[in-house]
């Protein structure tokens, strides 16, 4: 009995629990979507610019159809990682709790494997060594944002978009601002000036999408401590990330087929929460995600650094 009393047992009732969880300050899926593959490994297609390409398309009469001549597909290897926390709980402890120990155990394992992706994808999207030299931008003197009198952060936007047009012929459309850059942007003084308001109030996240006609803008709010320390950092620095991101088809998945600045490709099924028992009196609560963020498309992002003195 021992051996079966630690069989990993599948509980639906908290792996539910875990699926449908959601922090408001966790953002990397906005720009790293989830998609599910069947396996851990393997090889996805990298597609090319056969979608922005004029074609002849006329066709003279009894003459043969206009034929496009498919170009190699690349494929990048994959590999997904596991992640996994559990959590212990005392037959006495849970006799004692005021509140139910196995939710709130659910919450603590699945809030640390959300916030590790959370710093695994922010750390792909603003490390500069990501992005070509005309994908990014560090600030420094009196460009960086903080200098109210003489930065242009609608200017610098604006070139970003214009840079990634230029290379995937679409316009971005999704923003991650980190927190630091976003209290700066809505005291901005030049911003306030492109409003259509004489009101005298700070810039909205409303407002930045009507000034830099970007529809999904969210801000990076997200903390972590390291495991053994007490210090607190902000996930996403005072950097500004813009991507082109494709908008997920009704209620349908995502499809990894869809160009994209990037995904987060998980195995399907491989987010499971089980439980088990060790010597009879403690059970164990434990999260599992199997999963790895892939920058897939640099061209399609842009990343501003340094946007604060």
């Amino acid at each position: 009995m021992p051996r079966l009393s630690n069989l990993r047992v599948v509980d639906p009732v908290l792996t539910n629990l875990a699926i449908g969880y959601g922090n408001a300050d966790l953002v990397a899926e906005t720009l790293f979507p989830m998609v599910e593959l069947e396996k851990e490994g393997g090889q996805i297609p990298v597609f090319g610019k056969e979608k922005f390409r004029i074609y002849n398309t006329i066709r003279a009469l009894r003459a043969k159809s206009n034929r496009i001549q498919p170009g190699d597909i690349d494929g990048l290897d994959i590999i997904l990682d596991e992640h996994d926390l559990e959590f212990p709980i005392d037959y006495r402890e849970d006799q004692e709790a005021a509140f139910p120990l196995r939710s709130w155990a659910t919450d603590v394992v699945t809030e640390g494997i959300q916030l590790r992706r959370e710093k695994y994808c922010a750390d792909l999207a603003q490390n500069p060594a990501n992005y070509a030299t005309g994908n990014k931008i560090t600030l420094s003197g009196n460009s960086q944002f903080t200098d109210g009198s003489n930065s242009d952060p609608e200017g610098v936007v604006d070139d970003a978009k214009a840079a990634i047009r230029s290379k995937i012929a679409k316009h971005p459309n999704t923003m991650v601002i980190g927190y630091k850059s976003w209290r700066t942007l809505k005291r901005h003084p030049k911003l306030k000036e492109l409003l259509s308001t004489n009101t005298k109030r700070l810039i909205r996240k409303e407002d930045l999408q009507d000034i830099f006609e970007i529809d999904n803008i969210v801000i990076g709010m997200s903390l972590y401590t390291a495991e053994n320390g007490d210090s607190v950092t902000d996930i996403w620095g005072d950097n500004i990330v813009l991507a082109y991101v494709p908008k997920k088809r009704g209620d349908s998945k995502r499809l990894m087929y869809d160009a994209s600045y990037g995904y987060t490709l998980r195995k399907k099924g491989g987010l499971q929460v089980d439980s088990r028992m060790e010597g009879g009196k403690v059970e164990i609560i434990r999260n599992t995600d199997i999963y790895r963020p892939y920058l897939l498309g640099a061209e399609a992002g842009y990343l501003i650094s340094n946007t604060n003195g």
